[in-house]
């Protein structure tokens, strides 16, 4: 492994936790879907789980939002749209110092950038709320390439723009098969994380450089 340079946060689920904005996204998604679909609701959230379903079970990995969408035929450029428009993340949010301080110390030795599958309107007003936005670099969403995670693609695109090489890379996600398996077979470091307790661990592992961290424990 080379020297750790930089540190590829994913944001959802990782830099924060919160099942009630998680929730409120889903619920914007189904009514999302339902407007391009012209169905209801309920057909739409079924209809969303069954093609994730679908999707795990020709990968054997977890699904996303948006290649879901995409597997109903969906524009997945206007669900993101909409849930732009339509989803308020600030009253779900709140900051935690503790994140905040062990950021500051991570940016004096590395470059920290985040690499999500929302979309930059909405990701950037949950940086904001959460207050992580000013210690990042770089944020890459959707919009980067809109091809969902995961994808080498984009990874080898991302790669190449910051000027940093695969086995000189920490990612930290809390879905192993969505965030740290392909940027793990590509020659990156990863940590798994559940929660902000394991999330704080990631401080800790920079005494052992950053060893290999699937099970956030």
């Amino acid at each position: 492994m080379g020297k750790l340079k930089a540190i590829v946060f994913d944001l959802d689920g990782t830099l924060y936790t919160s099942r009630e904005l998680a929730a409120e996204i889903h619920r914007v998604a189904c009514s999302a879907i339902a407007l391009q679909l012209g169905a209801c609701f309920e057909e739409a959230e079924a209809r969303l789980a069954v093609a994730k379903r679908a999707l795990v079970a020709r990968s054997g990995r977890e699904a996303t939002l948006s290649a879901a969408c995409q597997e109903l035929g969906c524009d997945i450029r206007a669900l993101h749209s909409y849930l732009a428009e339509n989803v308020e993340p600030e009253p779900f949010l709140k900051r935690d110092e503790r994140v905040l301080d062990m950021l500051a110390r991570l940016a004096r030795d590395y470059s920290l950038l985040v690499y999500t599958n929302n979309n930059r309107q909405l990701a950037g007003r949950i940086m904001a709320a959460i207050g992580v936005d000013s210690h990042m670099e770089r944020l890459f969403t959707i919009e980067y390439c809109w091809r969902s995670k995961p994808d080498r693609g984009v990874l080898e695109n991302i790669f190449a723009e910051i000027g940093v090489a695969p086995r000189e890379c920490l990612f930290v996600g809390d879905r192993y098969d969505v965030d740290l398996r392909l940027p793990e077979e590509m020659g990156c470091r990863s940590y798994l994380t559940k929660s902000i307790d394991e999330l704080l661990r990631l401080e800790g592992f920079a005494d052992c450089g950053f060893g290999d961290n699937r099970g956030g424990e």
